[in-house]
C-alpha cells in the first residue's frame, strides 16, 4: 500500500518540480493531490504522464493523508502546516519558518537522516536552504575523515532562488539591454541583475551579513555540527537555474587532495568532475535538471594548514528545493510510516 501525497504551491516553480520528481523517482504513492490558492484553481499540472487538477488549498482536508510537501511563502505556510501536522499529515517545508526551531529536524537525507527520528514532537520537517543543502552534503564526507574546523563559502546564486518573477526580471533586462527603446528597473532584486552581479540576498542584519549569509551559517551548524566555524558571502548572479559556491574549507587533520577526491566519489549524492584541463570542471548550465551535486576544482590550499579549495554546483530547484524534499519523504516512508 502506497502512500497519500499532497503537493501545496503546486503551480509554483518549486511546486511543479516536486511532481516531477515524485513521479521520475516512482515514489510509492497511491494518490497525489495538488493543491493550490483560489486564484490558481483549476490549473492543470503534470504528474509523470498523468495531468493533476489543483484543488484549493484553503477548503483542503488534511485528514488521512500521510505526507504533505510544502512550497508556498513562510506565511502562508504558518497558517496551513499547523493544519495538516494537526490531522495527522507530516508536513515537509520548503519556507524558511521552521528551520530554526529546535524541535524540529531540519534534513538533508545524504547528511543527517537519523534527525527524521524527532519528527512526531510537531509532525513537520524542515528542507534547508538551497545554497546551504548543497554544500554540506559535499561537507559532510570530508568532516568524516578530518573533521572541519572553518568554512569559508562565496555563493554565486541564480535568479530562480526568487521564484518566477526574479526568473522574468533577467529575462527582460537582458532583452532590454539591446533595446535601446526599453527600460526594466530592478524589482524583485536591488539593483540590475542582467549582466550584473549583486553582493546582497535577503535583507541585511545588524552585523552587516545578509540574511542569507546568516542561514547558510546556522543551518550548517544544525545539520552538519554546531562546532564548525562558517563565514559566507552570497551573490546573486545573472544565471537562470543552478546555484555555484567557492568553498575554503580548513580541516583539524590534515586531507590530501587526491584522498579527497576519492572520499568524494564515493559519497551518497555527490558526483565528481574535476580535470585539470580547459572545460574539465562543472558550471550550472550543465547541472540543470540533474540530482547530483557536482563538486570540481578540488586543491590544497597551502596558505593554512590542513586547507582544501573546492567548487560546488547544482540545480537549486532540485537539490536546493524539490529534490531534498521529495527525500526527505522517502526517507520518512522508510525509516517512520513504513506502509509503503
Amino acid at each position: 500500500m502506497g502512500y497519500r501525497v499532497a503537493v501545496v504551491g503546486a503551480t509554483g516553480n518549486v511546486g511543479r518540480e516536486m511532481l516531477n520528481i515524485l513521479a521520475e523517482r516512482q515514489f510509492p504513492a497511491d494518490e497525489v493531490a495538488a493543491l493550490a490558492s483560489r486564484k490558481s484553481l483549476g490549473t492543470e499540472v503534470s504528474y509523470g504522464d498523468k495531468t493533476l487538477t489543483t484543488r484549493d488549498l484553503d477548503a483542503f482536508d488534511f485528514t488521512g493523508w500521510d505526507m504533505a510537501l510544502f512550497a508556498i511563502g513562510s506565511d502562508a505556510t504558518k497558517t496551513y502546516a499547523p493544519r495538516a501536522a494537526r490531522a495527522g499529515c507530516v508536513v515537509i517545508d520548503n519556507s524558511s519558518l521552521y528551520r530554526y526551531d529546535s524541535d524540529i529536524p531540519l534534513i538533508v537525507p545524504e547528511v543527517n537522516a537519523h534527525a527524521i527520528e524527532h519528527v512526531r514532537n510537531r509532525n513537520i520537517i524542515a528542507n534547508p536552504n538551497c545554497s546551504t543543502a548543497q554544500m554540506v552534503v559535499a561537507l559532510k564526507p570530508l568532516h568524516d575523515r578530518a573533521r572541519i574546523k572553518r568554512v569559508v563559502v562565496s555563493t554565486y546564486q541564480s535568479v530562480s532562488g526568487a521564484g518566477k518573477n526574479g526568473i522574468d526580471e533577467l529575462w527582460d533586462q537582458t532583452k532590454a539591454v539591446y533595446n535601446p527603446t526599453a527600460d526594466v528597473p530592478p524589482n524583485v532584486f536591488q539593483k540590475q541583475i542582467a549582466f550584473n552581479v549583486i553582493p546582497q540576498i535577503d535583507t541585511f542584519m545588524e552585523d552587516g551579513s545578509t540574511r542569507e549569509e546568516w542561514k547558510m551559517v546556522a543551518e550548517t551548524k544544525k545539520i552538519l555540527d554546531a562546532s564548525i566555524k562558517v563565514t559566507a558571502t552570497c551573490v546573486r548572479v545573472p544565471v537562470f537555474v543552478g546555484h555555484s559556491e567557492a568553498i575554503n574549507i580548513e580541516f583539524e587533520d590534515f586531507l590530501d587532495e587526491d584522498e579527497a577526491r576519492d572520499i568524494l566519489r564515493e559519497a551518497p549524492g555527490l558526483m565528481v568532475i574535476d580535470k585539470r584541463e580547459p572545460g574539465g570542471y562543472v558550471t550550472p548550465l550543465e547541472c540543470v535538471g540533474d540530482f547530483a551535486t557536482f563538486v570540481s576544482r578540488i586543491r590544497q590550499d597551502s596558505t593554512i594548514e590542513n586547507g582544501l579549495n573546492l567548487w560546488c554546483v547544482s540545480d537549486n530547484l532540485r537539490k536546493g528545493a524539490a529534490l531534498n524534499a521529495v527525500q526527505i519523504a522517502e526517507t520518512l516512508g522508510n525509516r517512520v510510516l513504513q506502509r509503503a
